[in-house]
């Protein structure tokens, strides 16, 4: 841990100024002054954070073994250790893909229920157990597409995804809390409506009932989660109208990228004021990679109270526990890289130390100090945040100042008159204790470096966290071989197995039908309410690095289904959509094989609605760049349905072959792409998604001896020890 203390006493400048700290009238003259007075109340601070969601953001950091899965989350989540967030915002897993991938949800159907599936509960209980104060908060990007398929719908409304604004989604919502509840022991504190999905008056004034009824009279609905953009805040005129409205939405929220100098409009926050609504950002955006990233952190976060009044902020995203070959995989948007579980191997971005200028120094219902936050005159800014009682910090940053500058803090109004410990972050140094300032006659004055960042604050425990020996990177293990019976209480591990990334459906652990042990079965049956354009579902693992290797798979298939495996996929889409580049070789119950290039494209602005999705895609069946072109097919006799078949596709140079148990049926050429990941694929249309079973999956080297089952690595474990089957009805 480096860390530099030096206690600033008076008369002692130059120790101050070698620390980038200087006492009144040493470096400049007239330095901006700045009146903090601990009387002149303010609103409430409701933290900052991040977003775990909206897509698979962490589905990898689950498969990290001990004592590395602790560690990262130590640095997210523990108090005065890292990043130290105030505020988690997490999405509610919907069987569908919303940006990075998808996670399971706890209801595939109308008539299911389980609470053990996937791994968001996993990641809330463990931020919980670090930080009890923790704001939860979350809402849906994809859902079922069971909900609302009993016809019943608002009667009116602006608008909106009317599928899930119905009474359905409602309950929905209510029995995800009563599963986080009862299960996990958790609480929400505020729920959205749902993810960029438009406005429902009628869905928020169900919901509000629906969670007083069930007893969640304490949760609070932030709606409507837009950008502004979209949504013109249009709803906010009308609340001043519609009481019941009024008294649904507790907190108006948007998504707001304050550095692309986006503002909540005046007449909005003026109308939050008068009905006594405060103001979210509900997804924050900083795309920068390194050290200009984490300062953009800290401008974005005093930007968003500064210019918009806005009182809690959550960036995407926190974790990046997903592969690579993902779309954001984490280089510029995440604080934490954890995308090598198989090595233990995890990263610091320098946005860690950033979230830990306000992490460490703040805490969920501490007060935004009147008169304590603006611009600074030489470029940067300047928030001020006062605890309950006296102490407070000033959180600043300097990142659009051409050189330095002096302020003079003038204190007073019952403020803490102790001592002022000063933290400063630069592109060389991260989260560096200076010297501490002792206040003389209530004035403090520091001469502040460009392109820096710096907490002041009366308050103490703070550091800066490590952990010795971080594992090096290594290539994934190859060859793989994932055969499922490790996996003996599926429930213990969140019914995922390890290092499979689900990017469209469910792939979950269950018992094989026809024999004995485990498998992995695609488990969702209709096509869910993506948050993206849809596509088949499908599940990756592996090196986007394999060249020439073998994929294979045992598959199970109902009457009526297909499923199939995929190799050199090195392309899983944008973020919205996730149609892969890569080859597919597919089987169907009546013993059709299709052997097909997918080219990951098609143009978004044409896809309207299911059907037309699904036509367009079948319609770039050609050798324009983006569709699908079949490459090969055969008719495989002896195949029936309810029985196992094995499945290969092997690749060597630009050429493909497909086998079905062990015999060769379809070959071809195509040098697109020449390296990738492997995976599996279940057939999807309109109405239904097939839900077949895999067993024995194998990444194999050209015409290799069958590998041996691999094994968890030491301290690789379940997630839920404790989960009984009463977690599931």
């Amino acid at each position: 841990m480096m860390q530099r203390f030096v206690r600033t006493v008076v008369g002692a400048s130059v120790l101050a100024l070698c620390a980038g700290v200087a006492v009144s009238g040493t470096e400049t003259a007239g330095p901006q002054s700045i009146q903090l007075k601990g009387d002149a109340g303010g609103p409430r601070f409701d933290g900052i954070g991040v977003v775990d969601g909206g897509g698979a953001t962490s589905v990898l950091l689950k498969d990290y073994p001990e004592p590395q899965r602790s560690q990262i989350l130590d640095f997210m989540y523990k108090p005065k250790f890292g990043a130290s967030i105030s505020a988690l915002l997490v999405e509610i897993p919907g069987d569908g893909n919303s940006t990075q991938g998808s996670m399971p949800s706890h209801m595939h159907t109308r008539d299911d229920l389980n609470y053990t599936r996937g791994y968001t509960w996993w990641v809330m209980r463990e931020a919980k157990r670090r930080n009890p104060a923790l704001s939860l908060d979350g809402t849906a990007w994809s859902a079922p597409g069971w909900i609302g398929d009993n016809g019943q719908r608002f009667p009116h409304g602006p608008g909106g995804e009317r599928e899930f604004f119905t009474p359905d989604g409602a309950d929905y919502y209510v029995s995800w809390l009563q599963g986080l509840r009862k299960v996990y022991g958790l609480e929400f504190d505020a729920i959205g409506s749902r993810n960029e999905k438009g406005v429902s008056y009628d869905f928020v004034k169900a919901l509000r009932a629906k969670l007083d009824a069930g007893g969640f009279s304490k949760v609070r609905i932030h709606s409507f989660d837009n950008w502004p953009d979209d949504s013109k805040y249009d709803f906010v005129k009308d609340m001043a109208t519609d009481a019941a409205l009024r008294d649904s939405i507790d907190i108006i929220s948007a998504h707001v990228n304050v550095l692309d100098k986006s503002r909540v409009p005046p007449d909005v926050r003026a109308a939050a004021g008068k009905m006594g609504k405060p103001l979210w950002n509900t997804e924050g955006h900083v795309y920068i990679a390194g050290y200009d990233g984490a300062i953009g952190v800290v401008r974005a976060f005093n930007e968003n109270y500064i210019h918009n009044g806005i009182t809690k902020i959550v960036n995407w995203y926190g974790i990046a526990g997903l592969y690579t070959t993902e779309p954001y995989p984490g280089d510029k948007e995440s604080a934490i890289r954890a995308n090598w579980p198989w090595s233990g191997h995890y990263r610091l971005n320098p946005h860690v130390w950033a979230y830990a200028h306000y992490g460490q120094f703040t805490e969920v219902g501490w007060t935004y100090l009147n008169g304590g936050s603006g611009e600074l005159a030489g470029g940067g800014s300047f928030v001020t945040l006062k605890s309950p009682g006296k102490d407070y910090s000033v959180i600043i940053e300097t990142r659009e100042a051409k050189g330095p500058q002096q302020i003079r803090l003038e204190v007073g109004g019952g403020l803490s008159t102790q001592d002022v410990a000063v933290w400063q972050t630069t592109a060389q140094e991260q989260f560096v204790r200076l010297a501490d300032i002792a206040p003389r006659q209530g004035v403090l004055t520091l001469t502040l470096e460009p392109n820096a960042i710096y907490s002041l604050t009366t308050t103490r425990g703070q550091q800066k966290g490590a952990f010795p020996d971080v594992p090096a990177q290594q290539a994934f293990p190859f060859p793989y071989r994932e055969t499922f019976e490790q996996y003996a209480r599926p429930e213990e591990w969140g019914h995922l197995p390890r290092y499979f990334a689900d990017i469209g459906g469910a792939f979950e652990l269950a018992s094989c039908p026809g024999k004995p042990g485990k498998c992995l079965r695609q488990a969702v049956p209709v096509p869910s309410h993506s948050w993206a354009p849809d596509w088949n579902p499908y599940t990756i693992i592996g090196d986007d690095q394999w060249s020439d290797y073998e994929v294979s798979a045992d598959i199970y298939l109902n009457p009526g289904e297909v499923a199939g495996v995929m190799g050199r996929i090195n392309h899983v889409g944008t973020g919205y959509g996730f149609i892969p580049k890569g080859y597919v070789l597919q089987l169907n119950s009546a013993g059709e094989l299709e052997l097909t290039v997918v080219r990951g494209k098609v143009d978004k602005k044409a896809l309207v609605g299911d059907a037309e999705q699904q036509a367009l895609i079948k319609a770039e069946n050609d050798a324009n760049e983006g569709g699908e072109k079949v490459l090969a097919t055969a008719r495989v006799p002896g195949i029936t349905p309810k029985r196992w078949h094995n499945l290969k596709l092997r690749f060597k140079g630009d050429q493909m072959t497909g086998f079905i148990d062990g015999k060769q049926v379809v070959t071809a050429k195509d040098g697109l792409y020449a390296r990738g990941m492997a995976g599996v694929i279940a057939g999807a249309d309109t109405k239904k998604v097939s839900m077949p079973y895999y067993d024995n999956v194998t990444i194999n080297q050209v015409n290799g001896p069958v590998p041996k089952d691999s094994k968890p690595k030491p301290g690789q474990g379940p997630i839920y020890r404790k989960v009984t089957g009463a977690a599931a009805s």
